[in-house]
């Protein structure tokens, strides 16, 4: 069930800063896409599961793939994204590649950093970010339009601060690389619980469900 006026709300703040609204649909039926673009037309559908996306898919809205990809999926949605929001590994790239070269595409994406530096995350380190990007100077269906990152739960707002202005940080230097493929127009970050501190440390596209949505349940992941 869509909280409107929480919707419009973010919907202002957003335009204020001039970012751009990814809603996260996960489990979302396809009915409550419709009230959604509805309300907010120019908000992006975004998707965590390959599965989700495809039962899901339309091409009345802008779709992207926010949560982790399995190299063996990526078939299934090159040509149906417009940006992938989680490149984080070589394989993953080539393969990414191969796929959008058979459609004769170029597939746009994120390349996601683990900037908590967690365990139990995928994501490139933050001090492997300008190596990793300059290895994928040759793919000529892949263009990095930036970087996306999932920040650690965190009680403490100064050391949540200091991940945003790190990541920040991190966006700024990329954008004096000299890269065919690279543009480094897009910082996706910020989430339901911290999407006013993301913007005000520079993201531009924010990734939002629960507080769009409600609650899922206790298991799933808020976004």
């Amino acid at each position: 069930m869509i909280d409107f006026a929480r919707l419009e709300e973010i919907r202002a703040l957003a335009a204020s800063y001039g970012a751009t609204l990814v809603a996260a649909t996960k489990t979302q039926p396809a009915d409550i896409l419709k009230e959604l673009h509805a309300a907010a037309p120019e908000a992006i559908m975004g998707e965590n599961r390959v599965q989700e996306l495809l039962d899901k898919y339309s091409p009345d809205y802008e779709w992207h793939m926010i949560g982790r990809l399995q190299t063996n999926k990526v078939k299934y949605i090159c040509g149906k994204v417009s940006i992938i929001h989680s490149l984080d590994r070589l394989d993953l790239a080539c393969e990414i590649e191969k796929q959008a070269a058979k459609l004769g595409n170029i597939q746009n994406v994120l390349v996601e950093i683990n900037v908590g530096e967690e365990a139990t995350k995928g994501g490139v380190e933050p001090t492997q970010a300008q190596q990793f990007i300059s290895s994928l100077a040759g793919f000529e269906h892949v263009r990095i339009l930036g970087l996306m990152s999932v920040m650690p739960r965190l009680d403490d707002a100064d050391k949540l601060q200091a991940l945003y202005r790190k990541l920040r940080a991190l966006f700024d230097d990329l954008k004096t690389a000299r890269q065919s493929n690279l543009q480094m127009k897009y910082l996706s970050a910020g989430m339901s619980d911290d999407y006013k501190i993301a913007l005000d440390n520079g993201a531009n596209m924010l990734r939002i469900g629960r507080a769009i949505f409600g609650e899922r349940g206790l298991n799933a992941q808020k976004v």
